[in-house]
């Protein structure tokens, strides 16, 4: 697919050049190439492989595990020639072996491997073996003869996607290494030397093609840092402008009126966080703050206690939320506790129609809308603020860092509040938000009582929907989640189709019982939403689209099945879905899998409700799927660095990139000029940097 050589005019190739003027690719190449993220040169020698195959360490036929992705040592006996099958497929096949046992191999639609290999001769097979003692075999396996494993003894496999092999892949890769200086190195000499890091160029070819498993380790240590390192110049380049002076001072408010204004108490910590956030916004730069805490710490009250003051004292605020269901909630809540101010609440959402969207927008960009809550609707063109003076974001891990900044354009610095119910251990969360201070939520409101938590297994889901239909007869309504959409390779799970038919309705036949997931139009999920929570259904069969979802106080049970696929945290963020009322709230986790890590985990969530007790488990586990495992950090995606796992190098990046920061704020030295272009690149998806 890729040939081993560059065209002759190799001195035009430079980082952007497209990826389908690789000699080999072209353009219907190239577009597989692009489902992976991969349209430069550049881009394709930083899609670096995610393992490898050792070939130094290969099995006699005989000893080769079955089931397993590995290598086997044997001389090809024989080649039994091609043949055409059912469906017009081609079929290779040759025998291999040595004095004890024999390997069957087969190629489909691949007649010049074999075409290339020599009766009597010694070669490596990578591949899955199947079959017992007596009749092993393989199919499409990779061929490498003892000098090409002598020359790169570990074979990279990268992320692939269809049409486009990790093999097809590598082939491409190889034709750029000896050019890989083409990049250039971002990094400082200084840097280099401090750390003790090889240069770019070596960095990626040994990452691509390593002579040795450490040598492959060196490379990761680089090219991680680097990685790491740009993220921390941009967030740091973000906090900066965001430091600017803002165009809404405020003096400092008491907050006494607003409290006095509530029904109930608030707790110390949501006093403790409004205190940090109005200080702030007395301040002579723009607030950039994160309010951090559990689903059901109290995070809106806070959020309406901020716009109260900004609205007192002459500002408009905005509030902006992931759905349009979330956005209707928040902006019912909020009317609720600021009308009696004489607060004005405008909604405003894509699904608004033309008349009611022209008066909205006439409203905010008059004045006479105080408070706007909506959607990625208030970022369109169009949305004109008389005077923002606060923006709040919720739920911020479903928004990008530029959509941050997108908002706070909408007026001249305004101050800013984001919002996230993703629980981050303290000292990984200053650096993950390093453009942002943070105030934590770390006490439940009165009222709520914490939900209690049970790991069970498949064989007493009877008892289970028998408790269900207990509790829906009790006037109370449950979540069953499933992690799968549809019917997949893992036999062991249960689509949510499927089981909304043949389990929860057949268990509950009684029952009004609803079915949501992801595929179902917006306008669909919306619907069956807001039928749960207006009480017209008793139970939702639903994915985890419901884990950022509406406030439904009367559900007081949640099912997670097959608990054992879910990270700690995405099990806690979806218990937090109940016990958001009064009543004795329920989780119960069902996993057949007897496996004792797994074991541990489910019990060590039986253990407590403290969601960054639950994070800090997570993170020294580094359980399956733990919380960055879906990027809830809102961050721009990473190449290589791992969060969780690099800690002690996201520390030393943080560290070095406040130094060239407070010595070039801008990036704008000469020899800084290719650290400015990574940054640009790596947050491009959000937005450019300047």
């Amino acid at each position: 697919m890729c040939p081993a050589s560059l065209p002759e005019n190799r001195t035009t190739l430079t980082p952007d050049t497209p990826v389908q003027y690789l000699k080999g690719v072209g353009p219907k190449l190239a577009q597989r190439f692009e489902k992976l993220g991969i349209r430069t040169l550049a881009d394709l020698l930083e899609h670096y492989p995610r393992r490898y195959l050792d070939f130094t360490h290969p099995y006699p036929p005989s000893e080769a595990p079955a089931g397993v992705e590995c290598v086997v040592r044997a001389e090809l006996l024989s080649k039994q020639g091609g043949r055409y099958v059912t469906g017009g497929r081609r079929v290779e096949k040759a025998t291999a072996g040595d004095d004890v046992a024999t390997l069957e191999l087969t190629w489909f639609n691949n007649p010049y491997t074999i075409q290339k290999l020599e009766v009597g001769q010694e070669y490596f097979f990578e591949g899955e073996v199947t079959g017992g003692l007596l009749r092993r075999q393989m199919v499409n396996p990779q061929v490498r003869t003892a000098a090409q494993v002598q020359a790169a003894p570990l074979a990279a496999i990268y992320p692939q996607t269809e049409g486009l092999t990790s093999s097809a892949i590598s082939r491409c890769v190889a034709q750029l290494l000896p050019h890989a200086e083409l990049l250039g190195d971002p990094l400082p000499p200084a840097l280099l030397q401090k750390y003790r890091m090889p240069g770019k160029a070596q960095a990626v070819r040994d990452i691509h093609a390593p002579s040795s498993p450490e040598a492959a380790q060196e490379a990761r240590r680089r090219l991680i840092f680097e990685e790491l390192l740009v993220l921390q110049l941009g967030m740091g380049q973000i906090k900066n402008r965001g430091s600017a002076s803002t165009g809404a001072p405020m003096r400092r408010i008491d907050p006494a009126p607003f409290w006095a204004s509530l029904p109930f108490s608030p707790t110390g910590a949501q006093r403790r966080a409004v205190d940090e956030i109005l200080e702030d916004m007395a301040g002579t730069e723009s607030m950039n703050r994160l309010l951090q805490g559990d689903v059901g710490s109290g995070k809106t009250l806070v959020a309406a206690a901020a716009l109260w003051a900004a609205i007192g004292a002459g500002y408009q605020g905005a509030l902006l939320a992931p759905t349009e269901l979330l956005a209707e909630q928040h902006a019912e809540n909020l009317n609720r506790m600021l009308a009696k101010f004489g607060i004005r609440v405008a909604l405003l959402t894509g699904g608004l129609k033309a008349a009611a969207r022209r008066t909205t927008l006439a409203a905010i960009r008059s004045g006479e809308a105080d408070l706007v809550v909506g959607t990625h609707a208030v970022l369109s063109e169009g949305v004109e603020f008389a005077r923002l003076g606060l923006a709040v974001i919720d739920e911020q891990h479903r928004f990008g860092v530029r959509q941050r900044g997108a908002l706070a354009e909408k007026g001249c610095a305004p101050h800013l509040l984001v919002m996230s119910a993703t629980p981050i251990p303290r000292t990984l969360g200053l650096l993950i938000y390093g453009d942002l201070d943070i105030s934590i939520l770390d006490e439940l409101p009165p009222g709520r009582r914490p939900v209690k938590t049970r790991v069970m297994t498949g064989a007493r889901r009877k008892d289970l929907y028998g408790f269900l239909d207990r509790e829906i007869g009790a006037g109370r309504q449950v979540y069953i989640v499933c992690p799968a959409i549809e019917e997949g390779p893992d036999a062991s799970l249960t689509p949510v189709k499927t089981y909304y038919e043949q389990t929860a309705k057949a268990l509950l036949p009684n029952r009004r019982v609803g079915l949501m997931h992801g595929k179902l139009k917006p306008k669909e999920k919306a619907a069956v939403m807001e039928d749960f929570r207006t009480g017209q259904l008793d139970a939702l069969v639903s994915t985890t689209v419901i884990e950022v979802g509406v406030d439904v106080p009367n559900a007081t049970v949640m099912v997670i099945e097959n608990a054992e696929r879910y990270g700690l945290s995405a099990l806690h963020q979806l218990r937090g879905r109940v016990g958001r009322g009064a009543a004795e709230s329920w989780c119960f986790l069902v996993s057949d899998n007897e496996a004792e890590s797994v074991r541990s985990r489910l019990k060590f969530l039986c253990s407590t409700t403290d969601g960054f007790a639950v994070a800090q488990y997570d993170l020294e586990t580094r359980g399956p799927g733990d919380f960055f495992g879906s990027r809830q950090h809102g961050l721009p995606a990473l190449q290589i660095a791992d969060l969780a796992n690099d800690t002690a190098t996201l520390h030393a990046a943080q560290s070095e990139a406040a130094v060239l920061l407070d010595k070039d704020p801008l990036l704008t030295a000469p020899e800084h000029a290719l650290l400015a272009q990574q940054v640009n690149r790596m947050f491009e998806r959000t937005g450019p940097m300047n």
